[in-house]
């Protein structure tokens, strides 16, 4: 065990679904304003390197609570479930004398071992849950509520605060459901950006050419896979082409930005109670997403691919009495490192079966000695949902390669329909938005050799045994 002597801060972990980094203002967004959660990187860090060990919600949910690679916590696909049996960093500070709960999104199962363990305090979303009217299961207890759900959640968040021992300090896991497929904004935001045009992205026109199978197979093109419950409404007859993509372009990503607007509401309303109470100096209020999402860059929406638009993860912090104000970290960090970094700052022992490092030091503005400058990433779910295939790959600050091994193997809710394998290698200082695949390329053959040196070294650090030989 990794023992962290520290002070013991409030802990306030806020997690929406989807929120892609480039629709937030703090992180330079062309299409949106959030500024309560601009007020949290105003006052502490921001993180511009943070990155998902696998793009899908269930996954990276399971990974921010054991500090474990799907691989070995259990959760690799939409079709497994969390066994709470299992260590949890719930568990740990529950038992460390915090206050512990989890309102919102699960979506790791429930029933028995399933069910949330480790939390004082539990109030979940049944599945992906509703955006307006939604059940919820309180302590087991599945009950009707009306109203828009990022708005209970929030009232719930709230009242579980208030009544809460003042005397020991808290642990709250806030996870919102929003702003996930198929976006439904509430009724305050219906109208918002009626009139306005959202820029597309830079590469909303992809061809998906120079790049692996993979790329063109994906089934989650604006223009071609959208359906009437994203759309909410026919497109107008006379359209067609490239009028009609970026007619269904603005339905979509206007009530994706409408959701998120309500999200940023919560925030405030967080932050506010925190001032108000006197608790803000003595809380590290963090905000995340549980991964990216391609907001119409590529043509796509969803996310699963290690592309840079679905790996990265917005990751702001604040800490007063310990974060600097207005600072932002360049260290390479991933949602492994999140409950290593709750418990360094708890002061309970880090168990050495964490895959992760607490990310306390970087935030401090420190630069250790170590610290990783790659990362590994899996994705099992293969042709499930959108046709993308199976993969996984290596990613440093200057290069990302991928490799489609393409099969199902034992992947619960994969598909078992094998495609070629193949390999993407992208230099991401020549070509940040991944469009030209240079893994044929002499060039590159000695970056080759050293990154299929950093795959094998990764796979074996994080024990991922069930990979194809390549």
């Amino acid at each position: 065990m990794r023992s962290m002597p520290t002070i013991r801060p409030n802990i306030l972990f806020i997690m929406s679904d989807d929120h892609a980094a480039h629709a937030m203002s703090c992180y330079g967004s062309r299409i949106n304003a959030t500024p309560n959660i601009d007020r949290i990187a105003q006052g502490g860090m921001r993180f511009d390197h943070c990155f998902c060990t696998n793009s899908i919600c269930a996954p990276s949910r399971a990974v921010i609570l054991t500090g474990l690679h799907s691989h070995l916590n259990g959760v690799k696909t939409l079709g497994d479930k969390l066994d709470g049996t299992q260590q949890t960093v719930s568990k740990l500070l529950q038992q460390g004398g915090y206050q512990t709960a989890i309102i919102g999104k699960w979506h790791l199962g429930h029933g028995g071992v399933n069910d949330p363990t480790g939390f004082d305090y539990w109030n979940v979303l049944p599945g992906q849950g509703d955006y307006h009217n939604p059940q919820m299961i309180e302590m087991g207890v599945r009950k009707p509520h009306t109203g828009y759900v990022t708005d209970i959640l929030t009232d719930y968040s709230l009242h579980w605060l208030q009544k809460r021992d003042p005397s020991r300090p808290f642990f709250l896991m806030l996870h919102h459901n929003a702003p996930h497929r198929p976006w439904e904004p509430s009724e305050k935001y219906a109208d918002l950006y009626e009139d306005v045009d959202i820029p597309e992205p830079e590469t909303f026109n992809d061809d998906y050419q120079n790049r692996a199978q993979a790329a063109a197979a994906a089934r989650m093109r604006i223009d071609r896979d959208m359906d009437m419950k994203d759309l909410k409404v026919e497109p107008p007859d006379q359209l067609a082409g490239q009028q009609l993509k970026s007619w269904k372009y603005q339905r979509y990503i206007k009530d994706y930005l409408r959701c998120v607007a309500s999200i940023d509401d919560s925030v405030g309303r967080l932050l506010d109670y925190l001032d108000e109470a006197g608790l803000a100096e003595d809380t590290i209020v963090m905000y995340t997403s549980d991964q990216g999402f391609f907001l119409g860059d590529h043509g796509w929406y969803d996310k699963r691919f290690m592309y840079e638009e679905s790996l990265r993860m917005p990751f702001v912090v604040r800490y007063p009495r310990e974060i600097q104000a207005g600072s932002v970290c360049g260290n390479m960090a991933l949602n492994l490192d999140f409950p290593e970094t709750f418990l360094d700052y708890a002061g309970v022992p880090i168990p050495d079966n964490m895959q992760g490092n607490s990310l306390r030091p970087v935030l401090r503005g420190e630069h250790p000695q170590g610290w990783r400058t790659s990362m590994y990433y899996r994705y099992w779910m293969h042709l499930a949902h959108h046709n993308v295939y199976s993969h996984y790959g290596v990613r440093t600050d200057k290069y990302k390669l991928i490799y489609y091994y393409a099969e199902a193997l034992d992947a619960k809710g994969a598909i078992d329909d094998p495609k070629p394998p193949e390999w993407e290698l992208f230099d991401l200082g020549q070509d940040p938005y991944e469009l030209c695949n240079v893994y044929s390329d002499p060039a590159y053959a000695e970056t080759i050799r050293e990154l299929m040196e950093e795959l094998h070294r990764l796979q074996a650090e994080s024990l991922d045994e069930g990979v194809r030989e390549i």
